[in-house]
């Protein structure tokens, strides 16, 4: 079952990479992972550098796929992130999260869903 999940999260990674690029993204990496978590996709939009979380749900009985992203993973993230500006000299560069829902095959993109959060 773990590895089914795997590869639908993957193939939904993929569709929202997709829909990254297709609007002036530049996709940087997939999956990456440190210590502290994984992002699942960083990319370029302009001048900012920005880490997005994909989740997927078949339907809404799971509750809506952007709840999926509570604190506790938004710290993940944001420990993964900093890790990452940090390990590539980017501390210049401005970032943002991005959180991105599939429910079934509709795609939600939230720009900006989060603020850093450090601890």
């Amino acid at each position: 079952m773990k590895e089914n999940k795997r590869k639908t999260g993957t193939e939904y990674e993929r569709k929202a990479g997709d829909y990254l690029e297709e609007n002036g993204y530049e996709i940087l990496e997939y999956n990456f992972r440190c210590r502290t978590g994984e992002v699942d996709i960083i990319a370029r939009d302009g001048e900012y550098l920005v880490f997005c979380e994909v989740k997927y749900r078949s339907d809404a009985k799971s509750g809506h796929p952007a709840e999926a992203v509570d604190r506790k993973k938004q710290q993940s993230i944001s420990k993964c992130a900093l890790y990452y500006i940090t390990s590539r000299n980017l501390m210049d560069i401005p970032c943002r999260f991005d959180v991105i829902g599939f429910e079934g095959d509709t795609m939600t993109v939230y720009p900006d869903a989060f603020d850093y959060i450090g601890g």
